[in-house]
């Protein structure tokens, strides 16, 4: 059983090592903003309170200090700068940087003042108590009945209890706060369920104490139960603080990996026109080969600006519309169409270049001093509009999976213009 209860006391002590591994480049970054100072403050405490309440660790500070029980006091007031702890983060949660400071700095004061108090006199009542029988496990009811131990037990228990109290009706009440971010409200509800659970291993170990007092034996509430809730409601508390920035972590990797999968079509296809494909690196974040694919993708589109086609576009456009297509989806529908288009002008042009001196000479119906009446797609008149393929790529990409509906605004485009003669 001792031994059960060793590994469980570690276990919150690796989850709430994890949650301040998590948030201390936050905390020694804005290191003075007091709603960060007083997390970092919870879980130095919390992760204190388990090492130290660990049965091993007790039988090691009785040793090393060679005064039996030591380790009872010491426990008890890092609970109860626990416990303060968690007042002084909803102080600073709920209040911030409002304009109530002066309400807040007051509320602040008054709980380290009342907790410090609370310290020293554990340590005094301590003092004056006769505890020389070592007690690991069952100490608070061993010693139940002994002056001044008794009121020591009492003082810490009460003090736990009150913060515990105040700070899950805080916290519950903050949790079906409207407007709240989804990750921020399931971490509200962690630390919630993780106050309250506390204040099971309070009453456990207020009845058991209380049992003594009337002769009656209910020690396993003490032994099993009390530290059962201790470990669950730190691991509740430590998953509380972890859920929303684990959360939102996780989020936006999913986000970011989701968005760049997205934009493979259109990347396979752009290969086809400058024949290489954006860099690879293992090593490289998500985000720099997000970037990479989108940069890759609108260079490319820049080279196929001169082959596009905007009359082919808003026939698309008005052909996906007259299909049954909602505007934006009929809009990438036509961007798509038109750059397959474009692929394909591009590929038989490089397969038949025209010769230099037909490209030179200009046709009857045209006079070199009239740039506006060109047809070189070239000319700055004529230039095709590329803004929506540069902007909306993932939109165009994401149709690309779709080669049935491109091809049916293709047709529908196409049959219209069918009797008008076309050239490239």
């Amino acid at each position: 059983m001792s031994h059960g209860l060793y590994v469980s006391f570690w276990l919150p002590t690796v989850v709430l090592g994890a949650a301040l591994a998590i948030k201390l480049p936050s905390i020694l970054k804005l290191w003075r903003d007091p709603l960060l100072r007083a997390v970092g403050g919870l879980l130095v405490f919390a992760c204190a309170v388990f090492v130290f309440a660990a049965p091993k660790t007790i039988a090691w500070t009785n040793r090393v200090t060679g005064v039996p029980n030591i380790a009872a006091p010491w426990v008890y007031s890092l609970l109860t700068a626990l416990s303060a702890s968690w007042l002084l983060l909803i102080i600073a949660w709920r209040n911030g940087r409002t304009e109530r400071s002066a309400q807040t700095r007051r509320a602040t004061r008054w709980v380290v003042s009342v907790y410090a108090g609370v310290v020293v006199a554990l340590w005094v009542l301590f003092a004056l108590a006769d505890v020389p029988v070592e007690q690991i496990r069952d100490l608070d009811t061993y010693y139940a009945n002994t002056p001044f131990m008794r009121e020591e037990i009492l003082l810490y228990l009460v003090a736990h209890t009150v913060a515990c109290s105040v700070t899950a009706r805080l916290v519950w009440n903050w949790s079906r706060t409207e407007g709240l971010d989804a990750w921020l409200r399931w971490g509200l509800r962690f630390l919630g369920a993780g106050y309250v659970t506390n204040l099971l291993f309070s009453a456990a170990k207020l009845t058991a104490v209380g049992a003594r007092w009337t002769g009656h034996d209910l020690d396993w509430l003490n032994t099993n139960i009390a530290p059962s809730a201790a470990c669950i409601a730190a691991t509740l508390v430590a998953i509380g603080f972890i859920v929303p920035h684990a959360g939102q972590y996780l989020q936006e990797r999913w986000r970011i990996r989701r968005r760049h999968r997205s934009l493979r079509p259109l990347s396979r296809l752009m290969r086809s026109v400058t024949g290489a494909r954006e860099p690879f690196d293992l090593r490289a974040t998500p985000e720099l080969r997000l970037i990479r694919r989108e940069t890759f993708i609108r260079d490319a589109l820049l080279q196929l600006a001169r082959h596009l086609d905007d009359d082919l576009r808003a026939r698309s456009y008005d052909a996906g519309v007259a299909l049954g297509f909602e505007r934006g989806r009929a809009q990438a529908l036509a961007a798509a169409v038109t750059l397959l288009d474009a692929v394909e002008v591009r590929a038989r042009a490089l397969r038949h270049p025209e010769p230099p001196e037909a490209a030179a000479s200009p046709t009857p119906s045209t006079s070199p001093t009239s740039p506006t009446t060109s047809s070189d797609p070239s000319g700055s008149s004529s230039r095709p509009d590329t803004t929506y393929l540069l902007r909306e790529i993932q939109a165009v990409s994401r149709v690309l999976r779709h080669p049935v509906d491109i091809q049916a605004v293709r047709a529908h485009a196409a049959a219209p213009a069918e009797s008008m003669s076309t050239h490239e």
